[in-house]
């Protein structure tokens, strides 16, 4: 792992990214869709084996919707936990380790995906283990809080962690080698790396505030009381919509979590549930419906069923009666399509997009190729569409019935109409913190998302062109637009990455009075870390204790001797690369021995988030300088007590920055998880 940066490294590093090109800077830009959109994605990957005495645990990622499931292996027996509804991964993988599934261990009642422990059940004739207080309506094994499964020379313990659901459970991984020490704990969705599980998904059932404050009980008197070693193995990482601010790493420590989740700081009650209720992206439709299947018992399916082709008609392109998707990629489909049809590309997050946008219920039929057909059906059993129909591009165009075509508009012809001024309305489809990072100009943002509803701000008759980042949310905009009666609707071909790939200028953000700073000018925006003098955060620390978040990146022995009141010391290469920090209420605030090495990971951290980044000027050698206990000439800082503003901390409370390892012995470094949707 990369622990240790020369002051030199760390300024050539920063000043690389001052002087970086557009091109350069959409490296930064890159949505979540591009990381997912290779085939492999949407096959199960095993992220790692982590090795424990007498037993192992396997780790699987499905790319396609940021899911992990997992497997217990030990004296030729298996249990399977939170699986997905195509279990034929797991089978494989018991019969590779030599052993026979005895159970399935479901964490909640998911709400992302269908589980697949109706199919282990029938497949294996293995008991399904669940909360008793999880109401569910199949035959299982109800567990409450101290339950233990046994597995071969592994046995986990249930611990009830409310607070994403009522019947949220989390299990324990213990050693027959060694019982009372605690190894690992799977979490399903009560704790993610570097966040929490949403609680507002119940459907009314319940006020997210409750649940939020359920969280905040299972961490303060469970989850906490863990010692900082445990391994946590959650339920999902970076892009999951289940939680906020989600990690890209598939593991990490209680001790870890404990100093660098963002939500694990607040120690009120009321502070904690409104952080966690700050900002959660809109839950999908068909989150509800996925909760109740699970919840049920989800319908076995027959996995080796041909698609239901229909023939061609003309009154499949009417969206009040049908619901198209056409699998085919951007560029095929805007060459030829079904009018009315909207361009959800299999090279993608299918699952998630469809789930967002197809009304659950609504007659879908699928339009592609029969390969692209039989694997779409396949990964749409993943999230309960079962009832869908087929029609081949080819069988369309043989029946001699109209394709309508779209030409795409290049970045650069994009780029002549605005300078000409005739440039159409162009609507940026990205979350509104993408919009507002970076754009290609004046344009509208109306999310993906919403579009549905926020197209009625348009005049469909006039042109639309759509924007994101890779063109796979545009495309699929672009249809939605011309469901909605948009005559005259297109998508930016490649994107704002082929805009930059080909040297066209961005925007950055406006200022208060809706003019963009350059008067339309086009500019590069270069982000800096702002400076704060050592009175100015003096004044902040005494007069607006938590409007920021206040890091000191010195070692930890160092800080152990002395630190700033409200401060937490933060492993620096942690602060470089964990998404949390780049998300939070008020700035972050780094301070460090003389303020160099701050000011060179501040303007890093600068050009990866719009939050605002603010670095101690001079450092804390400035800030004692300005106190009343000015260090004497020649006297060693790390001699000195604390002064009058800093608080003496006991080494032994020192949240302990454990690496990240498996115990007991550390694996290789694992992959590193794809991005969100």
């Amino acid at each position: 792992m990369r622990r240790f940066f020369s002051m030199a490294t760390m300024i050539v590093a920063v000043l690389t990214l001052f002087a970086t090109s557009a091109s350069l800077q959409a490296a930064e830009i890159k949505d979540g869709e591009s990381a997912t959109h290779g085939s492999g994605a949407a096959t199960y990957k095993v992220v790692e084996t982590y090795k424990f005495p007498g037993f192992q645990l396997v780790q699987f990622d499905l790319a396609v919707l940021s899911q992990f499931s997992y497997m217990v292996v030990s004296d030729g027996k298996a249990l399977v936990i939170d699986p997905n509804r195509d279990v034929a991964a797991y089978i494989r993988k018991a019969k590779e380790e030599g052993a026979s599934i005895v159970g399935v261990f479901l964490t909640h009642n998911n709400a992302d995906f269908v589980a697949g422990h109706m199919e282990l059940a029938k497949l294996t004739n293995c008991p399904v283990y669940i909360s008793e207080k999880a109401g569910v309506g199949f035959i299982h094994k109800a567990l409450k809080e101290g339950s233990v499964i046994n597995v071969g020379q592994a046995n986990l313990k249930c611990l009830e962690t409310p607070g994403h659901t009522t019947e949220s459970m989390s299990a324990l991984l213990f050693s027959k080698r060694s019982p009372d020490k605690p190894l690992g704990i799977i979490t399903g969705d009560a704790l993610f790396v570097g966040s929490v599980g949403r609680p507002d998904l119940m459907g009314g059932h319940m006020a997210p505030s409750t649940l939020a404050s359920m969280m905040y009980d299972t961490w303060t008197n469970k989850l906490s009381n863990l010692p900082d070693d445990v391994a946590i193995f959650p339920g999902h990482g970076a892009g999951s919509l289940c939680g906020a601010h989600l990690s890209d790493e598939p593991t990490s420590t209680i001790g870890v979590q404990r100093t660098a989740n963002p939500y694990l700081k607040y120690t009120s009650r009321g502070a904690f549930i409104a952080a966690l209720l700050e900002g959660l992206p809109e839950a999908p439709q068909y989150f509800k419906h996925n909760a109740a299947m699970n919840k049920q018992g989800p319908p076995l399916v027959d996995w080796e069923q041909a698609p239901v082709w229909i023939k061609p008609d003309k009154v499949l392109t009417d969206p009040k009666r049908n619901y198209l998707v056409d699998l085919r990629d951007a560029k095929a489909y805007a060459a030829g399509h079904i009018a009315n049809s909207v361009n959800i590309g299999l090279r993608g997050r299918l699952e998630t997009w469809t789930g967002i946008m197809v009304p659950w219920g609504a007659k879908l039929v699928l339009v592609g190729s029969e390969a692209e057909i039989k694997e779409a059906e396949h990964r749409l059993h993943r999230v309960g569409y079962d009832k869908v129909q087929a029609l081949t591009v080819d069988s369309w165009q043989k029946a001699g019935l109209p394709i309508k075509s779209t030409k795409l508009i290049t970045p650069v012809e994009l780029y002549q109409e605005m300078q000409r001024g005739t440039a159409p309305v162009v609507v940026d489809v990205r979350l509104p913190a993408e919009w507002m990072t970076l754009r290609i100009g004046t344009v509208l943002n109306l999310p993906l998302n919403l579009l549905v509803q926020e197209s009625a701000k348009l005049d469909p008759s006039q042109p639309v062109v759509a924007v994101c980042n890779s063109a796979f949310r545009s495309s699929l905009a672009m249809g939605i637009l011309e469901r909605n009666g948009f005559s005259r609707a297109t998508s930016l071909d490649g994107g704002s990455q082929a805009w930059i790939d080909a040297g066209l200028p961005v925007y950055g953000k406006k200022h208060k009075g809706g003019e963009d700073a350059s008067q339309d000018a086009p500019k590069r925006e270069v982000r800096l870390p702002e400076r704060i003098s050592p009175a100015d955060l003096k004044r902040r620390l005494m007069d607006l204790p938590g409007t920021f978040d206040l890091v000191d990146i010195r070692p930890a022995q160092h800080f152990a001797d002395f630190n700033l009141t409200g401060s937490r010391n933060v492993d620096l290469v942690d602060l470089m690369h964990n998404p949390a920090y780049l998300n939070g209420v008020g700035p972050l605030i780094i301070v460090d021995r003389d303020g160099s090495l701050a000011m060179a990971i501040g303007g890093i951290l600068s050009q990866k988030t719009p939050r605002v980044i603010q670095v101690l000027h001079g450092g804390l050698e400035a800030y004692w300088a300005e106190s009343e206990l000015r260090p004497s000439v020649g006297t060693s800082k790390a001699a000195l007590p604390a002064p009058a503003q800093a608080k003496p901390a006991n080494p032994a409370s020192v949240p302990k920055q454990t690496p990240l390892k498996p115990p007991p012995a550390p694996p290789e470094k694992p992959m590193r998880k794809s991005g969100g949707c």
